[in-house]
């Protein structure tokens, strides 16, 4: 089979594809819409004679001719990325498209802080950011980074600190403890409203707590589940129930009376905001550029 400049766009869109497993992604991350998608994919396997995907109403999977094919272009694809990254280093401007998956709290408080000045220096470097508190694989979902506390950032993945350790606090209206009062000790909390949050995984947080040499994780009770902090925080303000949160999400509340901090001494301490990307792959120059703005910033410092 001899190649032409439409074979190689083809595979292209034949990663996109098999990464997303869906062509309405596919065309999403590529630009264009998933009826040009599909079509170039049937145009493929019609030119080669090799179905490469099975395709329903509900779903896109590959048939064994296209994992191999996926398997065999992904590492000639990514170092021809690799190429083209460092070209990039050497243009007046830099330019390129950068994926980012972020939590909700980081993408408040680092890059609503940052991404201003990003896009003034590099305003040909595109930010693709998607804001959510699930743990994903942030490579095999086809991103170049992910933002999470240092904690949950996963071994195999190259990490760098973004911001200072956080303590992490019990914080509730002023009308909340007029109604109910002030627990005394982290178990008292059996006894009062919690905002429970489910994280990252599917679980339940246990609230955490350290005091002198003994330390607690703490199932709370609550009339409510949520996986989202924004919302927590609102039903907080309005007197809803106790909320567990970092300092850097309930700090400007403190300030104005709106929250009331509780179990102070009982409060923690974990590893802030890092961002991570895979140890196998050359990290794109707009990745480099947003971290090198983070630090100069210091957004959380």
């Amino acid at each position: 089979m001899r190649l032409s400049r439409s074979d190689l766009a083809d595979f292209s869109y034949f990663l996109v594809v098999a990464k997303h497993r869906s062509f309405r992604m596919a065309g999403l991350e590529l630009g264009i819409s998933a009826s040009a998608v599909s079509h170039a994919l049937r145009g493929l396997e019609s030119r080669t004679g090799v179905r490469l995907l099975n395709r329903t109403n509900r779903s896109v999977t590959l048939t064994t001719a296209g994992e191999e094919l996926r398997d065999a272009l992904s590492v000639p694809f990514e170092a021809i990325g690799h190429a083209a990254d460092v070209l990039n280093r050497f243009r007046d401007s830099p330019s390129g498209h950068i994926r980012l998956n972020v939590l909700a709290g980081a993408a408040d408080t680092i890059l609503t802080q940052v991404l201003p000045t990003f896009f003034e220096r590099y305003p040909d470097v595109l930010v693709d950011v998607s804001v959510t508190n699930r743990m994903i694989d942030v490579i095999g979902q086809g991103f170049d980074a992910g933002i999470r506390f240092g904690g949950t950032v996963p071994e195999d993945m190259i990490a760098q600190r973004l911001s200072p350790d956080v303590r992490w606090m019990v914080a509730g209206a002023p009308s909340y403890f007029e109604r109910f009062g002030e627990p005394g000790h982290p178990n008292d909390l059996d006894k009062h409203r919690c905002i429970q949050i489910r994280v990252g995984d599917g679980s339940l947080y246990r609230w955490e707590f350290e005091k002198d040499d003994e330390e607690l994780a703490v199932a709370v009770p609550g009339p409510i589940i949520l996986d989202d902090g924004a919302t927590a925080m609102k039903l907080a303000l309005r007197g809803a129930g106790l909320v567990y949160m970092n300092e850097w999400d309930v700090c400007d509340h403190v300030s104005t009376g709106a929250l009331k901090t509780t179990l102070n001494d009982w409060s923690p301490r974990g590893e802030g905001y890092f961002i991570y990307y895979s140890s196998r792959r050359q990290v794109p120059n707009g990745v480099r550029l947003l971290i090198d703005l983070i630090r100069e910033k210091r957004p959380l410092d």
